[in-house]
């Protein structure tokens, strides 16, 4: 008979230890990643249209992206080198100190489930628009959306990210279908960009409305740092991390340019400021019921890709917390049958329902844009303290990202613009969360740290850091 012994960190059976399994393949990263992101091309994207205009959708679609593709880099160095479950938490506590670990994992879990809030009120919403029926309300969807995925995600990653590529990929490839489908090479066919986008209505708000628009640019590309949260659980971290890493970042730029072009040159950017379903209206618009319902069917499947890879996140950065103590190693417990975080899933999982029922989109999105972009500032200075710490040569690294300081600066930069982008639309909410995460830092510091053992917490063999 098979006794399971709880200890004060992992599971253990027999006294052997219970550590996540090590499955996964650059193919599962790219699925984690792009699926985590894709539902930004059908939703939320659009928003910054209605800040700034569509042209002003276009410019912070190519500038955030080179926020994201230096966020892509510099996680691929410093994740294939520190492979561990809890993706930056994890870069965090080796390179820069506890505290600032638990912030970042704080911000991981926040990002990652109101991004699955915002995911399933989104499907909720489209299926009560396409089903049209008077009286039908969203909840029972949002509540079917979050226990399904939870459950999946309690039964093995394995099993979960197989399902995020073949939906992810369905997904992407309507994208690509609606592309081609709308003779994108000869306008006035069906496309009339140059009537909509005019001399006179392209930045209809100026500059500032370029600006205002960075605060929801950011949900062309968010979550694509998602793939380092399964480092834990890849078979060769050095090489599947910065390949499906940086793959999935390629993907979602000729998607993001892809997307603006067909819905920019089919909807007003007043409607498409506001509307929810940018590309399930661009297929309605195309006069192609066939369209249509692909975009409808593919809106849907690109929010179940994003909110499965968030609750694999969320619940990753959780179980980091719990085994190194800096929440009670309660939430550690690896599943003897599923190698899972169980715990953590299920933990989270009314925390996401109860946000999902009481938050709107708008607010959901900006709660989740506000702590990525907060872990992305984190990011250029954690990157910064790496290589001075460790300098090229002292340790084994699986990537080294090219230019460096440059995509660091670069980051810092476009976070700064971003937050102000922030305090621009929800300045309320922005002052709001910064007094959380400095209230629950303080519970941290004066509290919780005291159970921290810090020389249990280190998992690579470095060498002492230069000039230490």
């Amino acid at each position: 008979m098979t006794a399971a012994v709880e200890t004060g960190l992992t599971t253990t059976i027999h006294g052997d230890r219970v550590s996540l399994l090590r499955v996964l393949g650059p193919a599962h990263v790219w699925a984690l990643g792009v699926g985590i992101v894709l539902v930004g091309e059908f939703t939320g994207w659009n928003f910054s249209a209605d800040k700034g205009g569509a042209l002003a959708a276009l410019i912070v679609c190519w500038i955030v992206g080179l926020l994201y593709t230096s966020v892509a880099m510099i996680d691929s160095e410093v994740t294939s080198t520190v492979a561990a479950a809890g993706g930056q938490y994890a870069q965090a506590k080796h390179i820069v100190g506890p505290l600032m670990a638990f912030n970042v994992a704080l911000f991981l879990v926040f990002a990652y489930t109101m991004l699955e809030v915002s995911d399933a009120i989104l499907l909720g919403d489209t299926i009560v628009a396409k089903a049209g029926v008077e009286g039908l309300t969203h909840n029972s969807f949002i509540a079917a959306t979050i226990v399904v995925l939870a459950w999946l995600n309690y039964r093995g990653v394995l099993m979960t990210l197989n399902v995020n590529f073949v939906i992810t990929a369905i997904a992407y490839v309507s994208i690509v279908i609606l592309f081609f489908s709308v003779s994108p090479w000869t306008q006035g066919a069906v496309l009339k960009l140059n009537e909509l986008v005019t001399p006179g209505n392209a930045l209809p708000y100026g500059w500032i409305g370029v600006i205002a628009a960075f605060q929801f640019g950011i949900w062309y590309y968010l979550g694509i740092e998602g793939t380092t949260q399964a480092a834990e659980e890849v078979r060769s971290p050095a090489r599947s991390l910065p390949y499906g890493t940086m793959a999935g970042m390629i993907t979602l730029l000729i998607a993001a340019a892809m997307t603006w072009y067909v819905c920019a040159s089919l909807m007003p950017w007043e409607y498409l400021g506001i509307t929810y379903y940018p590309l399930w209206d661009a297929g309605k618009l195309t006069g192609s019921p066939l369209l249509e319902n692909l975009l409808f069917i593919a809106t849907l499947l690109a929010a179940l890709a994003s909110a499965n890879g968030c609750i694999n996140d969320a619940a990753r950065a959780w179980f980091s917390l719990g085994r190194d103590r800096y929440l009670p190693s309660w939430f550690s417990a690896v599943h003897p049958k599923y190698r899972t975080p169980y715990r953590s899933i299920l933990f989270l999982l009314p925390i996401a329902l109860a946000f999902a029922f009481i938050a709107d989109l708008n607010q959901a999105i900006t709660f989740s844009i506000l702590s990525g972009v907060l872990q992305y500032t984190f990011m250029s200075i954690n990157i910064m303290m790496f290589r001075k710490k460790w300098p090229l040569g002292t340790i084994r690294r699986g990537y080294t990202h090219p230019f460096h300081p440059l995509p660091a600066i670069v980051l810092f930069c476009l976070c700064m613009v971003t937050f102000f982008a922030i305090f621009l639309g929800f300045g309320s909410q922005l002052i709001a969360m910064t007094v959380f995460y400095f209230l629950i830092s303080l519970w941290f510091h004066f509290y919780r740290y005291r159970f921290v053992r810090r020389g249990d917490q280190f998992s690579m063999p470095w060498p002492k850091p230069q000039g230490y």
